[in-house]
């Protein structure tokens, strides 16, 4: 076992020793998981005190709530207070995790924002190797550029809405008959030419040509009360699997509490809504998530703004065990949203691309009247079409 590193507290007096030995305690846990003793502890980086010594800073700690022991003769292993204390000790320090570790964010070009999102919350996951869900503001300037289907069943298909920033929306549509593949190949062909207004539709058979119809319709007023009655912030996650690998996962109660806080998505949101009003860095570790979640919460949460033009737009969290290389982790979160932070705003003024955050009042209706939300993509139209295939410029109303 490798030497502890040095814990950046000054020795002076008795108050301070005992918290040197509680922070050193609490970051050999956290490498190797196993209880600690007095002897493991001295040989790990506190060979200036005796093993007797660290043994009665032991006893001090446990019995102020810090520490616990399995068994008498056992070692001791961190409370969730202990945790708080050593993420709270190194919560402002800055170290160097690894240059350009985001370079890929940074170097990111296209207006995919939804794919610039889902990318780089899958990259802090990997790096942090914990569960991440990030929130986003609703932006601007989008529209569809392609529509899929998918049967389910002989009534039932599944539809995917993908627009041009790279978003992704599925609906569920109800049939009236059921379709082929080759009916749905022939309806899909339909959709194309309703959003760029190039081909025709005379390859549908008359009730194929009803289906589709009423099909495209249907989805396109979903898009329109969906994009404009923004209500919650855009939630991207991803990540949970990673936690299989923690061995503080390995009991089905202490996985299913991190599953319920994860899938709770409103409570997600109420996380990231708190670490992006703060402006800064936040965590929760341990009972701290009681009001977010209904069980026994065994986990803890980072969260982080990230800024467009230095305004806060949304933030990004980090669920894991409450046995997280905090100090790690910090840096980590604070590189990351900092490049994302660069990235968005060169990329919003680049596309000139706006943005909105979602309004709590719902008695007054989410349209916009000043900006125009483009449905279909008519760049390559040269006339106007008959009936179904004129384009859709749908004025937003405030």
């Amino acid at each position: 076992m490798k030497s502890l590193k040095p814990v950046l507290i000054k020795k002076v007096g008795k108050s301070e020793r005992e918290k040197r030995v509680l922070l050193g305690l609490v970051e050999y846990y956290i490498q190797t998981g196993k209880p600690v003793g007095s002897n493991t502890l001295k040989e790990a980086g506190f060979k200036d005190l005796s093993s007797a010594t660290i043994r009665n800073y032991f006893a001090i700690l446990e019995e102020q709530g810090y520490l616990v022991q399995s068994h008498a003769s056992g070692g001791r292993i961190p409370t969730h207070l202990a945790y708080r204390t050593y993420a709270q000790s190194f919560y402002s320090t800055k170290e160097i995790i690894k240059e350009d570790l985001f370079a890929s964010i940074e170097a990111f070009e296209s207006k995919e924002i939804a794919l610039l999102l889902q990318n780089g919350a899958e990259q802090l996951s990997q790096e942090s190797k914990c569960a991440i869900f990030l929130s986003a503001p609703r932006f601007d300037q989008d529209f569809i550029t392609d529509i899929k289907l998918i049967a389910l069943d002989s009534y039932r298909c599944l539809s995917i809405v993908i627009s041009d920033f790279g978003t992704v929306t599925t609906e569920v549509i109800y049939l009236q008959k059921k379709l082929s593949s080759f009916a749905i190949k022939r309806i899909e062909s339909y959709f194309q030419m309703r959003l760029t207004g190039v081909g025709n539709c005379d390859h549908l058979e008359n009730d194929e040509k009803e289906i589709a119809q009423k099909i495209y319709h249907e989805l396109l007023l979903r898009y329109v009360v969906g994009y404009s009655n923004f209500i919650d912030d855009d939630l991207y996650r991803t990540g949970f699997s990673r936690l299989l690998n923690y061995s503080d996962f390995q009991e089905t109660n202490t996985l299913a509490s991190g599953l319920t806080l994860f899938e709770n998505t409103s409570q997600m949101r109420l996380l990231l809504k708190e670490g992006k009003l703060a402006k800064r860095i936040q965590f929760w570790i341990g009972d701290d998530l009681k009001s977010y979640a209904n069980a026994s919460i065994n986990c803890a949460v980072i969260t982080a703004p990230y800024f467009i033009n230095q305004a806060p737009v949304g933030a990004v969290g980090i669920l894991g065990p409450t046995r997280l290389p905090y100090r790690t982790l910090f840096n980590l979160i604070h590189d990351f949203t900092k490049c994302l932070s660069k990235t968005l705003t060169r990329l919003v003024y680049k596309f000139k691309i706006s943005f909105r955050e979602p309004k709590n009042d719902q008695s007054e209706p989410k349209l916009n009247q000043t900006q125009l939300m483009l449905l279909e993509d008519n760049r390559n139209q040269q006339k106007d079409l008959k009936g179904e295939r004129k384009s859709c410029l749908i004025k937003k109303k405030k």
